[in-house]
């Protein structure tokens, strides 16, 4: 009893920090690797190149480009000469309904594409019949659809979000696909001598298995789901970070259409980091596995 005793006292804590504490210590963490600075280093070397470029140098085609120092002073500017700042209402409708359009083909993409892909890579009939069709319709450009969104949906919005969907569908179900192809035989034969039911082997051995492949798709498909928009609200749409670009080429001032870029940039990368932290969250359970196979 006393040697157990023992064993318990001299066991290290394995408690890890939650919730806000887990937040400072991953920034503490960080700022203890190189990663961080590396970083910071980067987006400095961008910027300088940047302003070397089109301010400093002047080099010839990039002299007609806005530089950071004349982007910078139009965003942070109260009465921005061009019309588009932080303190401007227009700037933040453009990026809410160009949110709100990707969250809506998002999801459709996520609620059709992932199903569709599990019984795809699950029943050798039903991918006979659907796949041969998901393959001619993939390599189709989004921007040649723009013309049949427009004549099947009326107004500015349902083009532009079936457009997003669509672009994000294909790359959703196969990621899922694959996952469930990437499933050892093994545990469908272990499941079928244990007596499992086809829908107990759907449900605990299809969806986990294939959970991996699908959100590395999500990452890919969120990604896919906004630079299609863009280039749906480029040709049909009335606000958006894409028309905002083709509206500021159009009437000739470069600033807002760097704006609406550089915008377009952070906040795709933000969407991204959500579904990544997301599917790390949901995952915990493959990293414990894969820690247990000393992977």
């Amino acid at each position: 009893m006393s040697q157990n005793t023992a064993i318990l006292t001299t066991r290290p804590n394995l408690t890890r920090p939650r919730g806000l504490a887990k937040v400072f210590y991953d920034v503490k963490k960080s700022l203890t690797t190189p990663t961080t600075y590396l970083v910071f280093a980067g987006i400095f070397l961008w910027l300088f190149t940047w302003w070397l470029l089109c301010e400093g140098l002047k080099v010839d085609r990039f002299d007609k480009l806005p530089g950071p120092i004349t982007v910078a002073k139009e965003f942070f500017s109260v009465q921005p000469f061009q019309g588009i700042s932080l303190f401007t209402d227009i700037y933040y409708e453009h990026i809410w309904v160009s949110c709100r359009r990707v969250a809506i083909a998002f999801g459709v993409a996520t609620g059709i594409g992932v199903p569709l892909g599990l019984f795809m890579g699950w029943s050798k009939r039903f991918r006979d019949y659907s796949f041969p069709i998901l393959e001619t319709l993939r390599p189709i450009p989004i921007l040649a659809w723009v013309p049949l969104a427009i004549l099947m949906f009326p107004g500015f919005e349902a083009p532009v979000i079936f457009l997003a969907t669509l672009a994000s569908l294909f790359v959703t179900t196969l990621n899922t696909m694959l996952g469930v192809d990437s499933i050892d035989d093994a545990y469908f034969r272990a499941a079928g001598c244990l007596g499992s039911s086809n829908w107990d082997i759907f449900k605990n051995v299809v969806v986990p298995g294939a959970l991996p492949f699908i959100f590395t798709g999500l990452q890919i498909s969120i990604g896919v789901a906004w630079f299609s928009l863009v280039a749906a609200e480029m040709v049909s749409g009335d606000l958006g970070l894409g028309y905002l670009i083709v509206d500021a080429y159009v009437n000739s001032v470069t600033v807002p259409m760097v704006i609406g870029m550089i915008t377009l940039g952070f906040v795709g990368w933000v969407t991204s980091v959500m579904v990544r932290m997301l599917g790390n969250w949901l995952m915990q359970w493959h990293v414990r596995a894969l820690a247990l196979q000393g992977r």
